[in-house]
């Protein structure tokens, strides 16, 4: 007798691929930053000295202070990864992966929002105008994206080589 009985996909994500997501998600935000202060006069090494400020604001002084902040940035793009693996994903796993990253995006511009609008304004008005809201904006769309095809699996339009 044959069994069936339909397998639904496993809606549980590994850990090490939500590790993952979220670093990649804060790695693409990383190099936005660092490839805009390039070309403009912002420069992204202060970014992390304010990202630590608005944290740890007694470690602003610290010759330590972008490493401090690229590391709370890091940590907070897992938090984004978990967040996203745990509320986002088991509602969508079943789905293309279009609805994947379009959820993705959904979610980190809904995040932007709250946290340019609502948290920062309260915590560092200062970092509110460090860069052009366009450019916060694409960088949370590229850390969706990045997140996104990590969790889909996703292959890069660049082929990588080792």
């Amino acid at each position: 007798m044959v069994n069936r009985k339909k397998t639904r996909r496993s809606l549980a994500l590994p850990t090490s691929l939500v590790l993952l997501a979220g670093l990649a998600g804060g790695l693409a935000e990383v190099v936005w930053v660092a490839a805009y202060g390039v070309i403009s006069p912002v420069s992204a090494a202060n970014i992390a000295r304010e990202v630590t400020s608005s944290i740890a604001p007694n470690l602003v002084q610290s010759p330590n202070a972008v490493m401090i902040g690229l590391g709370i940035h890091l940590l907070l793009s897992l938090v984004v990864g978990f967040g996203f693996a745990r509320v986002v994903w088991p509602r969508l796993s079943h789905r293309r992966s279009a609805a994947i990253f379009a959820s993705a995006l959904a979610t980190l511009a809904v995040l932007w929002a709250i946290n340019f609008f609502a948290v920062l304004p309260m915590l560092h008005p200062t970092f509110v105008t460090l860069l052009p809201y366009a450019v916060t904006f694409i960088s949370k769309a590229l850390f969706a994206l990045a997140m996104a095809a990590v969790l889909t699996g996703v292959r890069p339009l660049v082929p990588v080589h080792a």
